[in-house]
């Protein structure tokens, strides 16, 4: 039974209770959106040969002080450190470390800012210098399995409908989509209803509405879509050890379609084409 509540009434996830927003809940998510977007743009220079992950989280952290917002995974669960840094075969929560990038290594920066209570959820892919052309392809079909289950996010269309359109497209690649960690319900709840999964069935799952909120944010790899979580807790690997990618963006539901909040205003949420930003 899926019920759909005036977000203003909404303090806790509770299962099969989706929130409905406002012109005030998308302003809100504009600006922490915007915020998060701003911080990663910030990223794009320091991603070198030679910088530590380390230095990329105290970055972040900075960033966000200096702007009054607060790193959502700071503190979350245990987990301390500002972002998660995903390197290569790390499928996401990677920890920050002081291990410096090498040239050729591709990672994901996952980031969520806490502006005026909202919550700016976005991650995007950083090439290391020069990368392989098997990486490149990889976060070529990521972004565009990404922006394919964006399309599919618009009122009368359905969750399944998202995630058929991310499979459609990675599995039409040869790459496969991870099935363990999906998109999720934001606004001013850092994990909300309802969950996306980033594969699944035509017109099957949850209907959108308009005043929906949540993150798309698929994760694919060169290989099988197994993975396994290490002895951290939290840093989820590909279990044959190939390559992984994922972009992530947070995003309503309006009357004729979607708005994305966490676009970066630089044009440089994709490494491999700089100045494109989704439709």
């Amino acid at each position: 039974m899926i019920t759909y509540v005036d977000a203003e009434t909404k303090t806790r996830r509770t299962a099969g209770v989706i929130p409905l927003h406002g012109e005030a809940g998308f302003e809100g998510m504009r600006r922490a959106g915007r915020l998060t977007a701003e911080a990663l743009d910030l990223l794009v220079p320091l991603v070198k040969p030679g910088v530590t992950t380390a230095l990329l989280d105290r970055t972040a952290y900075e960033f966000a002080m200096d702007h009054h917002a607060i790193p959502a995974t700071l503190f979350y669960k245990g987990y301390r450190h500002s972002v998660c840094t995903s390197i290569n075969h790390v499928v996401c929560h990677g920890i920050p470390e002081e291990r410096p990038l090498r040239e050729g290594d591709i990672v994901n920066i996952d980031l969520t800012l806490i502006l005026d209570g909202w919550y700016g959820d976005s991650s995007r892919m950083f090439a290391v210098g020069e990368i392989s052309r098997k990486a490149e392809r990889l976060i070529e079909v990521t972004y565009e399995s990404l922006y394919a289950g964006i399309a599919a996010a618009k009122p009368g269309n359905t969750t399944g409908d998202i995630g058929a359109a991310i499979q459609a497209h990675a599995e039409a690649e040869r790459t496969s989509v991870v099935r363990d960690f999906v998109g999720h319900g934001v606004g001013q709840l850092f994990h909300d209803e309802p969950n996306i999964m980033h594969f699944g069935v035509p017109g099957t799952g949850i209907e959108l509405k308009p005043g929906m909120i949540f993150t798309i944010e698929p994760m694919i790899n060169l290989g099988r879509p197994h993975v396994k979580i290490l002895s951290d807790g939290w840093t989820a690997v590909t279990r044959d050890r190939t390559l992984s990618a994922q972009a992530e963006h947070s995003i309503g539901i309006t009357d004729t379609g979607h708005e994305i909040f966490t676009l970066s205003p630089a044009g440089l949420f994709n490494p491999l084409r700089p100045g494109e930003q989704a439709e």
